[in-house]
């Protein structure tokens, strides 16, 4: 008798069960919850707490806007990236439009979504 007539309950068994583990995935991936106000927040919190001890170096508590900017690129590299790296915030600088899409960009990738088009979503 042959391996696989030996073990041909033991195969099939393994592939359903790595088709079933397979689509579970796929579902998990599809149904993953946005991040929320809270756990942004607690990150922020986070990274601040980072910052004030040091861990992201001098340059990070030199000024109120590089605190600010070190907090961003701790909260999201990936998004601060993509909408400040750039152009940093300067002192005194309230900027809305790439506030809003730094926030969809963070939403976007806690769905694992593409972030193709962030840039300009909100002009």
């Amino acid at each position: 008798m042959s391996f696989l007539e030996q073990h041909k309950s033991y195969i099939v068994l393994t592939i359903w069960a790595l088709v079933f583990l397979l689509s579970s995935i796929d579902v998990a991936a599809k149904s993953r919850q946005p991040i929320s106000e809270s756990e942004i927040r607690e990150r922020r919190n986070q990274c601040y707490a980072d910052i004030e001890s040091g861990l992201w170096g001098q340059q990070c508590k030199s000024s109120k806007i590089a605190k600010e900017n070190c907090a961003l690129n701790c909260l999201s590299p990936t998004c601060y990236q993509l909408v400040y790296e750039s152009d940093p915030l300067e002192e005194g600088e309230k900027d809305y439009i790439r506030s809003q899409e730094y926030k969809y960009c963070m939403h976007k990738v806690s769905l694992g979504e593409s972030l193709d088009g962030i840039r300009g979503a909100f002009d």
